[in-house]
């Protein structure tokens, strides 16, 4: 195969004959050979490819010459669907590869006809929005081929119907759904079954590890590699799945249902209706006893509370009469027997998440503005994942711009038990020192002082004037955002959009479209956002990406790593500050003609010893403490190319 990949790569070949503007890459190329070296030795393999090395066609390429099954999974639906709509189809065609593809998303997000059905007759809450929106699905059920939810794009992406037109592995009927045989799901789980490339995400792929829900249980073992992109993301979504979780949306779903089931098949039963209600009015007078700001924290220490006590002793013992109850109509409707199964599986989650003096795991809580959820999980998934991986002959590969913390690979492969695995690093082909300018400006108070809101405020301003707009402005915490939103408008004339205040998706489109813009953006614009060109040739940073001290998960390994004997700060903390800074960075230079400055308003950059690890890890830009050759930069650029686009 060695021989075939190299072709396709090289000049005139595949690649370059049928995609326009397709250059070979040295780093591409090997990237692909070591892939196909893991595919015939079943070898697991670990690569960093930097930004412009073309990971994606470095896989694609060896996966579709394999002649084997494979599994593609990446992070988001996002970029799971721009891998299956636009990248697969253009490598296909070049290979002339006959192959058979398939995309599979998470249950969520088809269509189920049976409960749409339902609760178009049965209308659950009497929301014009809500019937609007049900009236809107109503009419798409009927012209879809594949149903999925993502082609509803005239609907908010949360809207209320949505939970009501589609199923969870609770309240799926299975083979007893009047439906079964038009499932949307079923039918796109078949086509999986026969395909030869199946494009997945991570929280499916998770999804179907600890639950045996998403068609995996039949389709993974038919296939012989799997290939992680965006692998950084693994160990926590892993963590998530290999844990447990109950949330009141999961709780007052399964009353609904019941309620439903009293509506229809039982109608000689309501006291089954009645005991539902209470149920339900339980879990809502649960999330009343806390804040209605949404927040995160530590279910062992909640838990201690007198308040949360009462609480889940009455809803426990509301399920439990619940249970009773159903009990007694069990046969009668498969809607009720379904009712009942989903009743024992929270009942035995809750017990779970109430023993909370056991070791080795993460208990913590989250709150919308309307739910709660409680949750478990392990702090290391290092044995559980190592028995996945080395337990079954199929090659294994996973590649992201952001694996390695100081040169290394030790902080991932000891997370995911892949101590084994062949590693590889492959610097970006870009020209750092000449394409784009790190500056840490001097003179700005620490991050922890009042005063850094308006610094940053005071030091942003001349570069977005410079620039012209042409900026994200990243933040790690929402607080901090919503500040700048209100306070930067006030001292520029240009657009300045907001992350929150539409779709991310929109946001993007209203960057490039308006050319001349600020995009203020936390966690979801800091990885998969790719604007090239000079669109983009400023990124400010507020400070140095370090996860809340109180965040539960990071309090729990960090608690842990402390018993081992180990350095919580530099074996918890700062890798995966690292990794998180690395992928904000990324967003800069996204190509060969890119340049730009990046800001980071944090001088412990410079000014802690562990500074340089993060240095270390960061692509070779030129550097500056002085905020003024960053503007001349930038400057120079734009001069340059409007000579260049005159010209």
């Amino acid at each position: 195969m060695h021989a075939e990949i190299k072709q396709a790569f090289a000049p005139g070949g595949a690649l370059s004959n049928a995609i326009t503007g397709f250059h070979a890459r040295s780093a591409q190329t090997e990237m692909a050979l070591a892939i196909a070296d893991s595919m015939q030795d079943g070898l697991p393999l670990v690569v960093e490819a930097g930004t412009g090395t073309g990971k994606t066609y470095a896989y694609l390429v060896p996966a579709l010459l394999s002649g084997k099954k494979v599994i593609l999974s990446t992070g988001t639906k996002n970029l799971q669907e721009q891998l299956y709509l636009r990248d697969l189809p253009k490598i296909t065609a070049a290979l002339a590869s006959p192959i058979q593809t398939a995309l599979l998303k998470g249950r969520a997000n088809y269509l189920c006809l049976f409960r749409l059905t339902q609760h178009y007759q049965h209308v659950p809450v009497a929301d014009p929005l809500l019937i609007q929106d049900l009236s809107l699905i109503k009419k798409w059920s009927t012209e879809t081929q594949t149903g999925d939810i993502g082609e509803l794009t005239y609907i908010a992406e949360d809207s209320k119907a949505l939970p009501f037109v589609t199923s969870t592995v609770d309240n799926c009927l299975g083979k007893d759904c009047p439906d079964f045989s038009e499932c949307h799901l079923l039918i796109a789980r078949k086509k999986a079954m026969n395909a030869d490339v199946v494009v997945v995400n991570h929280h499916l792929f998770f999804a179907d590890m600890a639950l045996k829900d998403t068609g995996f249980g039949e389709l993974l073992p038919q296939m012989d590699v799997v290939i992680f992109d965006e692998a950084h993301q693994i160990p926590d979504i892993a963590s998530e799945y290999f844990g447990e979780s109950l949330s009141s949306s999961l709780l007052l779903e399964l009353c609904r249902d019941v309620d439903m089931a009293c509506k229809t098949e039982l109608r000689d039963h309501p006291q089954l209706a009645k005991i539902a209600d209470k149920l339900a009015s339980q879990v809502r007078d649960w999330r009343l006893l806390l804040p209605d700001d949404p927040q995160k924290g530590n279910w062992r220490d909640l838990y201690q509370d007198a308040a949360q006590q009462q609480a889940m002793v009455r809803i426990n013992d509301a399920m439990q009469l619940l249970y009773q109850v159903l009990k007694g109509s069990l046969g009668r409707a498969d809607l009720v027997d379904n009712c009942y199964e989903r009743l024992a599986t929270a009942r035995s989650r809750l017990e779970k998440l109430l023993d909370v003096g056991k070791s080795g795991i993460s208990f913590w809580y989250e709150t919308s503005r309307r739910h709660i959820s409680l949750h478990y999980t392990p702090l290391s998934i290092a044995d559980k994942f190592n028995s996945l991986v080395f337990g079954q002959k199929r090659s294994w590969i996973f590649t992201s711009a952001t694996l390695s913390v100081d040169a290394g690979f030790s902080h991932f492969t000891s997370q995911m038990g892949l101590q084994e695995a062949r590693t590889l690093q492959l610097d970006s082909p870009f020209d750092y020192p000449n394409q784009a300018m790190l500056v840490v400006p001097r003179y700005l108070p620490e991050p922890t002082d009042p005063r850094i809101n308006q610094a940053l405020l005071e030091l942003a301003i001349p570069l977005i004037t410079a620039n012209n707009g042409r900026c994200f402005f990243l933040f790690t915490s929402h607080r901090m955002l919503q500040w700048m939103a209100k306070a930067l408008p006030e001292r520029i004339n240009l657009p300045v959009l907001v992350q929150g205040s539409t779709s991310k998706r929109i946001l993007l489109e209203q960057f490039v479209a308006l050319k001349h813009t600020v995009l203020l953006g936390t966690s979801s614009f800091w990885e998969g956002v790719d604007v090239r060109g000079d669109t983009l040739s400023c990124v400010i940073i507020d400070k140095l990406p370090f996860a809340s001290p109180d965040e539960p998960l990071l309090q729990a390994r960090s608690e842990d790593a402390r018993l081992r004997g180990d350095d919580p700060f530099a074996k918890v903390q700062l890798p995966q500050a690292v990794i998180t800074l690395k992928q904000g960075v990324g967003r800069l230079i996204r190509d060969v003609s890119d340049r730009g400055v990046l800001v980071i308003g944090d001088n412990r950059l410079v000014s802690r010893p562990y500074g340089e690890v993060f240095l270390k890890s960061l692509p070779p830009m030129r550097r500056s403490r002085d905020v003024g050759e960053a503007i001349e930069f930038l400057k120079l650029i734009h001069g340059e190319n409007s000579e260049t686009s005159g010209a």
